[in-house]
């Protein structure tokens, strides 16, 4: 049962070692493919990777060849990711606590609005570089195409996700056509009918672009929670190893006298002096 702690951590980090090449090896194909949207996968992948590749390693090391210093420096990186991912976790719940759309009567979609949402999200999007590097996602993943075939009807029974509501179409609110223009959403002067221009520029096209992140963030953020416990029981196994791997190197072989590298008990002497007292008495 003493080395039970370490054979789990063993197989674990063989398990995560192996799982880490196809990480890096994804990291390392999207650096060579052109398509934009991949840019904002491929540091952040390659950087997990090589962590987990570290970590495991490190951890397999020490747990199957007793090696203390490794198990001390996967425990201590262990420790930094854990904190890491559940501050990493508390943001994103904080962060994406609004937002969510405005229901529209008579309509299936909901539109979404910019100042809903969290203002370190807001600035994001409104950076002109970050936008625009999102805007070519969009426009590449040609979403509002599928559209291009709908009639009045379909825009009052079919649902649109967030996206194609924001940046594929204008307000439902504006209005075209009349002599005298009334005071409209700013979006609905963005609007225009070329395939490449639409409403990409628009509030409700940012909007819809966080509603995605903000569906995708709270699935990643329930899947680092359980990463989180995950870890940290695989933490408390690690421990156990790391005290398994110290005590094998300071204990001495087995059939060797271990009580003379212990210190006597403060009655050891004592005790000694009554019983030869007692044998020359008797």
């Amino acid at each position: 049962m003493n080395w039970f702690s370490n054979t789990v951590i063993g197989f674990l980090n063989l398990f995560t070692l192996l799982a880490s090449i196809p990480i890096i090896g994804a990291g390392l194909w999207m650096a060579k493919s052109s398509t934009s949207c991949e840019s904002f996968l491929q540091t952040p992948l390659m950087i997990i990777g090589f962590i987990i590749l570290v970590v495991s390693l490190a951890g397999f090391i020490g747990a199957c060849f007793n090696v203390p210093w490794a198990l001390w420096f996967y425990l201590l990186v262990m420790l930094l990711l854990t904190a890491t991912l559940l501050a990493f976790t508390i943001f994103g719940f904080v962060v994406t606590s609004q937002g969510g759309g405005v229901k529209l009567s008579g309509r299936v979609y909901r539109e979404y609005r910019l100042q809903d949402y969290s203002p370190w999200l807001r600035q994001r999007v409104q950076d002109p570089h970050y936008w625009s590097t999102i805007k070519t996602c969009v426009l590449g993943s040609k979403i509002c195409a599928k559209l291009a075939s709908w009639t009045p009807l379909d825009y009052l029974e079919k649902d649109l996700t967030p996206v194609q509501s924001g940046c594929c179409k204008p307000p439902t609110s504006c209005t075209y056509g009349t002599a005298t223009m009334l005071a409209q959403d700013e979006d609905c002067y963005k609007w225009n009918n070329m395939a490449n221009l639409l409403c990409y520029e628009c509030n409700s096209c940012k909007a819809g672009v966080l509603e995605d992140v903000r569906k995708d963030w709270h699935k990643l953020s329930v899947l680092n929670v359980v990463m989180v416990v995950f870890l940290i029981c695989i933490y408390s196994i690690g421990c156990c190893a790391y005290q398994n791997t110290k005590r094998s190197q300071t204990d001495y072989p087995y059939g060797e006298n271990r009580m003379k590298r212990v210190r006597p008990r403060w009655d050891y002497y004592w005790r000694r002096w009554w019983q030869g007292q007692r044998e020359f008495l008797y």
